[in-house]
């Protein structure tokens, strides 16, 4: 047992260093596997959002590249459209499948334009000519926002069209995500199209919608019309009979530096355009939501069908469909957990060792200030603590792209309150009779500091760096939507994929990993406290 304990240890390094883990790009999902880039050449940085279609694509784009020896860096599963953009625009990515509805509207924030044609030239000129962008000829295929309801809902309150739900809408109550809820192609534009007000709106995740709608949880739904969910949960999709919802054609988006440096890739991509319908689509869609096939193979079989590829290489490791239980999916994806385990592991520990690196000597500092000047910095690193963590991720694209980098900078300003508090309170509280006789036996203000207050504070300073290493577990499972890596990577897949095996795969090792941080960290502060006081 210790062999094969080891032989997977020794597997898991090899992979994280050498793979995409520690430093590199994070691990793919599904079964896919790392592709070592060729020496000078550097990959093409192909990234999806989080949701199953973005997934298939950009998969379908990376093997296509790579089909012509081409090497890729997969990013999949970046957060909502102004993560992926915003990486794209910084050349953080070079490559991610997006609709001509949604840079229209959610992007250049223009109305919408009814006609295909119209909506693709004006999103392709608009964008090369401020960011220069490009969008590649469409794939063939639209995928529309499709509001659903269940078949019975329609069925009692006569329900066929979007004007008919408008009538209904103080009746029922919607759950949407949140980037319909705020885009104006979104719920604000049917509630001035079509009047609709529903009594109570709640958002949801795309992976959540439907099974809630399904479960009586809500009673309408947006979904997009080439999704497999919607035959799976037998929906009714509403008709938009006044033609409120523009085209969204689906569509390679390309950054300028891959325009400038690889037109080899540029071409590579527009293979695509114009091969993809409908009807294919959302069968490779099924194929993923409801079936639960791997991405890599539902991709290859899609390219090798459409004459782009050879015969797909699947890897052998990767369980057939949703039959395979928990436990064999772990077992048959456990070097890429460790890896990802071990990148998790990385970053959790550099924050955390920056944070008390400059945040005990920070309030050493403010202990021995003026208690008002004191208190106000210490809130004021509080403040950090307010910003939701997705947001800070963003915030921090413009300024460091995408990747580990910005994640270590956004989980350092995360780590840093907890820290700061805790050594400040503890620092100014520390045995107040202790240090007046200290003072009192002609110890100087540093040495009653290094001697009485800090030891006596070494209970509550790691009390701090506990809750900020905790803390920091959690949040960097967000990081998965930065292209960070880490356990986020499984979480945000399972959750797009619907697939609860990869979300568990993800969850699990997390949660072991705050444990054991924990208890590591309890070790440590046994060692640092004063023997007096343990």
């Amino acid at each position: 047992m210790r062999r094969r304990f080891g032989r997977w240890i020794r597997r898991g390094l090899l992979v994280a260093f050498a793979g995409g883990g520690i430093l590199g790009a994070p691990l793919p999902i599904n079964g896919q596997t790392a592709t070592a880039p060729p020496k000078k050449q550097r990959p093409v940085v192909v990234a999806s959002k989080p949701f199953a279609e973005s997934y298939v694509l950009a998969e379908m784009f990376a093997q296509l590249l790579e089909a012509r020896g081409i090497a890729v860096d997969r990013r999949p599963g970046l957060g909502a459209t102004e993560i992926a953009f915003g990486a794209l625009r910084a050349g953080a990515i070079d490559v991610y499948p997006d609709y001509t509805g949604t840079g229209l509207t959610a992007i250049l924030h223009e109305p919408p334009v009814h006609d295909p044609r119209a909506a693709y030239g004006r999103v392709a000129g608009e964008f090369r000519r401020r960011w220069g962008v490009r969008w590649l000829p469409p794939l063939g295929f639209q995928n529309t926002y499709a509001i659903a309801v269940r078949r019975a809902t329609a069925r009692e309150l006569r329900l066929r069209t979007l004007s008919d739900l408008a009538r209904v809408g103080p009746r029922i109550n919607g759950g949407f995500t949140p980037d319909f809820i705020g885009r104006d192609d979104g719920l604000p534009g049917l509630a001035r199209t079509y009047g609709f007000h529903p009594r109570q709106v709640r958002p949801l995740v795309q992976a959540l919608k439907y099974p809630a709608l399904a479960a009586g949880s809500v009673d309408v739904v947006d979904g997009y019309s080439t999704d497999g969910a919607i035959a799976r949960y037998d929906l009714a999709v509403l008709d938009d009979d006044r033609g409120f919802f523009p085209p969204y054609e689906a569509a390679a988006l390309v950054s300028e530096r891959l325009a400038r440096e690889n037109p080899a890739a540029v071409a590579a991509l527009t293979e695509l355009s114009g091969r993809l319908d409908e009807a294919r689509m959302r069968v490779l869609n099924r194929r993923v939501e409801v079936d639960g096939e791997p991405v890599a193979h539902v991709a290859a079989d899609a390219l090798k069908q459409l004459g782009l590829t050879g015969d797909a290489n699947r890897p052998a490791n990767a369980s057939a469909g949703r039959a395979a239980g928990l436990w064999e999916y772990l077992e048959g994806h456990r070097a890429e957990l460790l890896s990802l385990t071990l990148r998790h592991l990385l970053l959790v520990a550099v924050p955390l060792l920056l944070a008390v690196l400059v945040g005990v000597p920070l309030a050493v500092m403010l202990a021995r200030a003026r208690p008002a000047a004191a208190e106000g910095t210490v809130r004021a690193v509080g403040v950090l603590q307010t910003i939701p963590g997705i947001a800070l991720l963003a915030f921090m694209i413009p300024l460091l792209g995408i990747g580990v980098v910005p994640a270590l900078a956004a989980l350092f300003l995360y780590s840093l309150y907890p820290v700061v508090r805790n050594t400040y309170s503890g620092v100014r509280d520390a045995g107040p009779e202790a240090a007046a006789a200290a003072t009192a036996l002609g110890m100087s203000p540093g040495q009653v500091m290094r001697h009485v207050r800090l030891p006596l504070a070494a209970p509550a300073i790691m009390a701090g760096v506990r809750t900020a290493a905790v803390i920091d577990v959690g949040t960097a499972t967000l990081a998965a939507f930065i292209g960070a890596g880490g356990l986020g990577d499984p979480i945000v897949a399972g959750l797009a994929l619907s697939d609860t095996r990869m979300i568990l795969s993800g969850a699990i090792p997390a949660a072991l990993l705050a444990l054991a941080v924990d208890a590591a960290l309890g070790l440590c502060e046994r060692w640092v406290t004063p023997g007096g006081l343990r």
